[in-house]
């Protein structure tokens, strides 16, 4: 891949910080044996030509956002931004100051009930008083998950942004794109009220790291054929659900020039798209 133009942006990258020691779930224990502090991603960052980065609070940090607040802060407010997980018992003044330290959405992460730390009943409340400030609501959903609560989705009055090309698990012949949940997505999107990571292609895959994740080319060349101003990139690092077999990250940015060989085009989803999303100047 060629050198990244300035402002690229990694969209989608978790910090495990075991100095703040809220950690629980089966996550925990693999992610501090992982060190993944705003330190060890800086150095990756620097190595890779990243500029900008996203701090997605990860399931093992439950609502206690000090780790992925901290990490804004180490790497730079200028240049990060962080996504929390919030209850809906959280004040007006604690939502403001999340904000204030870099936060501008609040995740979902209901692809599995086990140690999830929120739950589908409060998704409609909080993103209600969410949309005052702006923010997205990111959503770790399965392709059955985002087709069976279509109709919320589109009552939601704030951005949604999809993780990991939806969760449509894809195949050589294309059969993601033919699910009902890449409609609904397609449509939220072509709505404006939509934003897609090109992230996870692990979890979207059934081929593996030894083929590419090249089963996963059709479903992620279909969402840059549909939506390329609505698409942002995320290594997803440190890659907790790789365990067995963990991708180097610099390997999945590289698959970035096979599903958008143009160049222009991939400053945009590294550069441009990310910026308006998050609000980078």
């Amino acid at each position: 891949m060629q050198a990244l133009p300035a402002g690229a942006c990694d969209a989608h990258l978790h910090v495990f910080d075991p100095r703040f020691d809220t950690c629980f779930g089966a996550e925990a224990p693999q992610a501090m044996r992982a060190h993944a502090t705003a330190a060890d991603y800086a150095q990756l960052r620097g190595a890779m030509g990243l500029e900008r980065a996203v701090i997605v609070q990860p399931r093992a940090h439950g609502t206690d956002n000090r780790a992925t607040l901290h990490a804004i802060q180490s790497l730079g407010a200028a240049s990060t931004r962080g996504i929390a997980v919030v209850h809906p018992d959280i004040t007006d003044a604690q939502l403001q100051a999340l904000h204030d330290g870099g936060i501008r959405g609040i995740r979902f992460s209901l692809h599995t009930e086990h140690d999830a730390a929120v739950r589908l009943d409060m998704l409609e409340p909080l993103a209600e008083r969410i949309a005052a400030l702006g923010w997205h609501v990111q959503l770790h959903w399965l392709a059955s998950q985002i087709e069976a609560h279509a109709a919320l989705l589109q009552r939601l009055p704030c951005t949604l942004v999809f993780d990991h090309m939806a969760r449509l698990a894809d195949s050589t012949d294309g059969a993601g794109v033919h699910q009902p949940a890449f409609g609904v997505v397609r449509g939220l999107v072509q709505q404006g009220r939509a934003w897609v990571k090109l992230s996870g292609p692990y979890l979207n895959s059934r081929a593996g790291l030894a083929a590419g994740y090249a089963d996963c080319d059709a479903l992620a060349q279909a969402w840059v054929a549909e939506a390329p101003q609505r698409l942002v990139w995320g290594s997803d690092w440190p890659h907790v659900t790789e365990a067995a077999h963990p991708p180097q990250t610099p390997m999945l940015l590289a698959l970035l020039s096979r599903w958008i060989p143009d160049a222009a085009l991939r400053a945009r989803v590294l550069v441009d798209n990310a910026a308006e999303l998050y609000g980078f100047d």
